[in-house]
């Protein structure tokens, strides 16, 4: 135990030296580009921020797609920030397509509303990170979607408000050791969401949240490069936009890779398949069945294997799920880790034998290392029950399994310990 105790902190003292570094070596670069004239195209640019703002709208949709899937409100608030950033950065392209006119006012306004979304995204990164924390699972997320929107508008209406009472320069000291020093608060924010992201990585290492952390790195690396910043449009403030664009495409890259990863369907999918059996058990009063599945010890496999395997290890449950259910089932990605099966016209002892048939599956198969899962069940036998609850219900049950399964591992490998002789005295 103490070994692994080292080993692990010598990881992570390794992961911060590199970090540290990495940071420290883009900052003396941008320090260095002050030297460096560019030629000013703020088309260019502006065409950029429309770019990036798009990204940041569909990454928005698709985390909250997954937010009705997984009710992880940690989604919830990063696709509304995202939103927000989003509409930020294409209202910003207003600017920059503006720069060669006589419109000096809205000109000066451009660095201010770009700081105020790099802000609002570095807060809202960890006020999720708190949520999800305290208050990790949702139970009625259309209703907080509905007022996730609603606080975006509110948002953009007070960002709107701030931008004509705050300074309007790049930087007021541009000889000084930070020219700008003011992009050094959004920066120190997304510090604060690095390491705590970090910490969530080693509980849930999706390609979702791998994704989030290496976008919550590139916009803490483009506010030390704009912290050198001289006067708009210079090498710090393009080189900085270009970290910026570059973290939206990682994350939205990294939210679609999750989604598209096992070759299941959806959770879009999952809901019209659920409402199309929901109908049906209400015409002819046949129940169907809902399984919940939840992959055992992944981070384990990860911390073990590297997380290639742990994605090979959620690709193998997805394979066993799709080739080994009837034509007529519905196998879905759920979630990160979970996934969900609908089983129409399959009552409950049906479907028990289905979970079994599952676990049977996993225990035989030759690929190491092997796997195993907890399966909740839920029965909608037409008695109008909401969708939300009914994937309520196997959720709940999910989680009461996990906790017996795990309660019974602990007391199996207790007495393996105690069943296991001593050494005697060396003689």
């Amino acid at each position: 135990m103490g070994q692994v105790t080292r080993v692990n902190n010598r990881s992570a003292v390794t992961i911060v030296l590199t970090h540290a570094v990495a940071f420290t070596v883009i900052f003396i670069a941008a320090m260095w580009l002050r030297l460096v004239k560019v030629q000013l195209d703020p088309d260019l640019q502006g065409y950029l921020q429309v770019i990036t703002g798009l990204l940041a709208f569909v990454f928005g949709a698709v985390t909250l797609v997954r937010f009705q899937g997984t009710q992880d409100r940690i989604s919830l608030i990063l696709g509304a920030g995202f939103l927000l950033s989003g509409t930020v950065l294409i209202a910003s392209s207003i600017f920059f397509f503006q720069f060669l006119q006589d419109t000096h006012p809205p000109l000066l306004s451009a660095p201010v509303v770009l700081w105020l979304g790099r802000m609002v995204l570095a807060f809202l990164l960890v006020v999720a990170l708190l949520v999800e924390h305290f208050l990790p699972r949702s139970r009625h997320p259309r209703g907080e979607i509905a007022g996730a929107l609603f606080t975006v508008m509110g948002f953009t209406y007070l960002i709107t408000a701030a931008v004509h009472r705050l300074p309007q320069e790049v930087s007021s000291r541009p000889i000084a050791l930070i020219p700008s020093p003011q992009q050094l608060l959004p920066a120190a924010i997304f510090l604060i969401s690095l390491l705590w992201y970090r910490r969530r990585l080693a509980v849930d290492s999706s390609a979702f949240d791998r994704s989030i952390y290496a976008a919550t790195w590139l916009n803490l690396a483009a506010q030390l490069v704009i912290s050198q910043s001289q006067q708009f449009l210079d090498a710090p403030f393009v080189l900085s936009q270009g970290f910026v664009v570059i973290s939206y495409t990682v994350a939205l890259g990294g939210a679609l890779l999750d989604n598209a990863l096992t070759g299941l369907a959806n959770y879009r999918r999952l809901l019209d398949v659920l409402e199309n059996e929901t109908e049906r058990t209400n015409r002819t009063g046949r129940p169907f069945a809902v399984l919940l599945l939840d992959l055992d010890g992944l981070k384990k496999i990860n911390d073990t294997f590297g997380h290639l395997v742990g994605s090979r290890a959620i690709c193998r449950l997805a394979d066993i799920l799709r080739i080994h259910c009837r034509s007529i089932d519905t196998a879905a990605r759920y979630g990160g880790d979970e996934f969900a099966l609908v089983l129409p016209e399959t009552q409950e002892d049906e479907a028990k034998l289905v979970s079994e048939r599952i676990r049977d599956v996993m225990t035989i198969e030759p690929e190491k290392p092997q796997l195993s899962a907890s399966i909740g069940i839920a029965i909608y036998r037409g008695d109008g029950e909401r969708i939300e609850k009914l994937l309520s219900a196997a959720d709940e049950h999910l989680y009461a399994e996990k906790a017996k399964r795990t309660k019974k591992m602990a007391a199996a490998a207790g007495a393996a310990r105690r069943r296991t002789p001593r050494p005697g005295p060396a003689r």
